[in-house]
């Protein structure tokens, strides 16, 4: 017998397939799981739907630019290199704030 997990937002899951998807959203009014797949197509499971889809819970993708399927890898700048030099607070010192 298959073990059912329950959906939980922002984890990632593997259905029998072998689709990789994460839960974006859901309505326990309207008993539902907004679901987007890695190939970026999004869609919305009732929870019985959900239930049947055998889903494993799987660790987030290493390459998270799967739904981009249009994104060149300039496009995700460089992660190396902060994008802010020195401190956080360096231009709060030159700024007037209004009492």
């Amino acid at each position: 017998m298959a073990i059912l997990h329950k959906p939980e937002v922002d984890q990632w899951y593997q259905d029998l397939q072998g689709r990789s998807l994460r839960v974006v959203a859901i309505d326990e009014d309207a008993e539902t799981v907004d679901v987007q797949f890695f190939s970026g197509e999004i869609e919305e499971f009732e929870f019985d739907s959900w239930f049947q889809l055998g889903v494993e819970p799987i660790a987030e993708p290493e390459d998270w630019s799967g739904p981009f399927d249009d994104l060149e890898p300039d496009d995700m700048g460089d992660t190396e290199i902060p994008r802010q030099s020195g401190s956080w607070d360096q231009n709060l010192d030159e700024t007037d704030f209004e009492e």
